[in-house]
């Protein structure tokens, strides 16, 4: 199978610029990006910098939502995190909720020196897992004054606990460790880091809709991409170790600027952004839910996406 449009899983806006850039986080890794601009911007513009989901690459989701942003007048950078897609890290397909809530203020770093580029207005959207690293990243980085997240997932909340919580308990993730543990041990004798495998092929009858609502999206033409890690091999299967250990969103009560969070009514995933939501305080926060959709629907469906009312929002609060 190959992407739907030389490497991508959309067809750009023909009122939009692509190009590709790079830039370097606070660890010195090298992360890559599409930078897309308005053909007929005039002065100095906003921007957002976008990235997500979890286990996806610039060319699908996060490229969509910038394309879509910037024929809306936005500068916009869909990127590559650490370790994933073109971007650098020795180990490949392997996450961190420290390093890649940094990726957001890196992308910050590069925007914000951009002529075109307004640095008082940069905010950040992000998807699925990186919805949740967005939002730990508002509350680290002042200079983010506006964050989307759409269709959250917390990151280390799943590692952590099981879907739904259903795991959470000390035995559960002793287990947990104690068999990431041994993984590591095996790949170091190994030399090499063995992959979880990307979403399941083919899907058993009896599997959960999200599961399905995954296939559906990464494993066939609408989403695919080479690139992905969903789509193809998966993540280092020791990549849970870091997220079991170090949650996220700690301060997100302390969080000042605005933030919209938005989720499919019926996905399964609706609990994350949920609670997240409960914790955030000011009155320039909003939980919209959106009838009838289910995860992967705020990837890439166009008609589902609210993307006016992402579109008022930054309008709203970059100023």
């Amino acid at each position: 199978m190959k992407a739907a449009y030389k490497g991508y899983s959309f067809k750009i806006n023909e009122n939009v610029n692509r190009a590709k850039v790079h830039f370097r986080n606070r660890y010195g890794i090298k992360l890559v990006g599409d930078l897309y601009m308005p053909k007929y911007a005039e002065g100095k513009i906003a921007a957002i910098a976008v990235c997500g989901p979890f286990g996806a690459v610039k060319e699908q989701s996060s490229g969509l939502y910038a394309d879509e942003m910037s024929s809306r007048g936005f500068a916009a950078l869909a990127f590559d995190p650490s370790f994933i897609g073109e971007s650098g890290g020795d180990v490949r397909n392997v996450a961190s909720p420290d390093i890649n809530t940094e990726d957001f203020s890196a992308a910050v770093d590069f925007l914000s020196n951009l002529d075109p580029i307004d640095p008082d207005k940069i905010g950040t959207i992000g998807i699925c897992g990186f919805g949740g690293m967005a939002l730990n990243a508002a509350g680290m980085d002042t200079r983010i004054k506006a964050t989307v997240t759409s269709t959250m997932y917390d990151m280390t909340r799943v590692n952590a606990r099981g879907y739904f919580d259903e795991a959470d308990n000390a035995n559960a993730r002793y287990e947990m460790k104690k068999a990431l543990n041994a993984q590591r041990t095996a790949d170091f004798k190994k030399g090499t880091f063995a992959r979880a495998g990307g979403v399941v092929d083919p899907v058993p009858d009896d599997a959960p809709f999200f599961i399905k609502d995954y296939y559906d999206y990464y494993k066939t033409e609408r989403g695919y991409t080479e690139r992905s890690l969903n789509s193809n091999d998966g993540w280092n299967r020791t990549s849970a170790l870091s997220f079991i250990n170090m949650p996220i969103l700690q301060y997100s009560s302390e969080i000042n600027s605005a933030v919209l969070m938005i989720h499919g009514e019926k996905a399964h995933s609706c609990y994350f952004s949920r609670d997240a939501f409960a914790g955030l305080t000011g009155d320039n926060k909003e939980l919209l839910l959106i009838p009838g959709a289910v995860h992967t629907d705020l990837y890439d469906r166009k008609e589902v996406i609210p993307f006016d009312r992402i579109e008022s929002f930054f309008d709203k609060y970059l100023i």
